[in-house]
């Protein structure tokens, strides 16, 4: 039983910078990786970032060199910094945090508007 909620969302323009964050309270010590999705209308989910609780990270084709995904165990919190955004970046993105114990869970999402 874990809760997140996300924050850093909005609007951007083409070539501009983010950054999000994912609070995760309740079951935390249960959490091993956390990372982040997006989805866009009419478009599948799709993994950005994710990040163990060792700091491994693993990021996806589209992200790699533009995102970075950090954590901070002691606060519960993992961020996601984005640079050099693109339009195709507009999405909801969702923290998700998963657990051998109770699987995945996500938050409620944050809207991140990439347009000039």
């Amino acid at each position: 039983q874990v809760q997140l909620v996300e924050s850093g969302g909005g609007l951007v323009q083409p070539g501009g910078s983010l950054r999000l964050s994912c609070a995760a309270s309740g079951s935390t010590f249960s959490i091993n990786t956390m990372g982040w999705s997006r989805q866009a209308p009419g478009k599948e989910r799709e993994l950005v970032a994710s990040i163990t609780s060792g700091g491994s990270t693993n990021y996806a084709d589209s992200a790699k060199g533009r995102f970075t995904i950090s954590r901070d165990n002691a606060k519960n919190t993992v961020y996601l910094q984005m640079n050099s955004l693109k339009p195709e970046d507009t999405a909801v993105y969702s923290c998700f945090a998963r657990s051998a114990g109770y699987g995945m869970r996500w938050g409620k999402g944050t809207l991140v508007t990439v347009s000039s």
